[in-house]
């Protein structure tokens, strides 16, 4: 739970990114929720950072950005996305459309649903053809696609946050930089962005609490491109 000072500051900070496109300086805030210090503003985020509704990005002046509201507030924000892919994020409930492969409306289609990928530390690869969702017709491209659940947060400076439901396109090659389904050793399956170094394939989180993970030649298989991702709020 919210304090009233750190309530008032959060609800400053969204209304001004939304209405200037900038987060507000610490002399703006302090104004805002009445304090004399800057200091205190500094303890106030850090509360809210500490708490999960606001991130600072690194290497930015001012910039701060919204990860999520209190319920009684609006729903959840959704994160900007990492230089190189803008996620589109659909918002709703879909737990109703899985597990039967015929769509409710001509503007959805049905994907299979292969379980969960690790955005965190891969895991083994559990694929189950008889689970599907429905699909916004408009989220996805030309080619073949499926969906995966995302469990972990190594991706979030990418947007792509726990939970998240990413639709793939199903490819055995990427570009530079792509965030792609990878398969490791035959045996695990991840979601991170795709490096090459050399003869050598890099897979990148968007988190620094992650390492980068480095494998030699034939031990990297992409399955996937990401094409767009799902969020269920409820």
């Amino acid at each position: 739970m919210l304090t009233k000072k750190q309530l008032e500051l959060l609800l400053f900070i969204d209304g001004h990114l939304k209405e200037q496109g900038t987060a507000p300086s610490f002399e703006e805030m302090k104004k805002a929720v009445n304090l004399k210090s800057k200091s205190g503003i500094h303890r106030l985020v850090t509360a809210l950072e500490e708490r999960g509704f606001l991130r600072r990005l690194p290497h930015r002046a001012r910039a701060l950005e919204i990860t999520k509201l209190p319920p009684s507030h609006g729903a959840q924000a959704v994160q900007p996305a990492h230089k190189g892919f803008h996620p589109s994020v659909i918002e709703g409930d879909f737990s109703q459309s899985r597990g039967h492969r015929a769509s409710d409306s001509s503007a959805s289609v049905s994907l299979p649903l292969y379980g969960r990928i690790a955005a965190g530390m891969p895991i083994e690869a559990l694929r189950d053809d008889t689970n599907f969702i429905d699909v916004p017709a408009g989220l996805l491209a030309k080619g073949d696609h499926y969906a995966l659940e995302v469990d972990g947060d190594s991706m979030i400076e990418a947007g792509i946050l726990d939970g998240d439901t990413a639709i793939i396109e199903r490819c055995e090659s990427a570009e530079n930089g792509a965030i792609v389904v990878a398969l490791v050793d035959e045996s695990e399956v991840t979601l991170k962005r795709l490096r090459r170094k050399g003869e050598s394939i890099a897979l990148e989180p968007a988190n620094k609490a992650y390492e980068t993970r480095i494998f030699g030649p034939g031990r990297v298989r992409v399955q996937g491109r990401l094409a767009g991702l799902m969020r269920n709020y409820n």
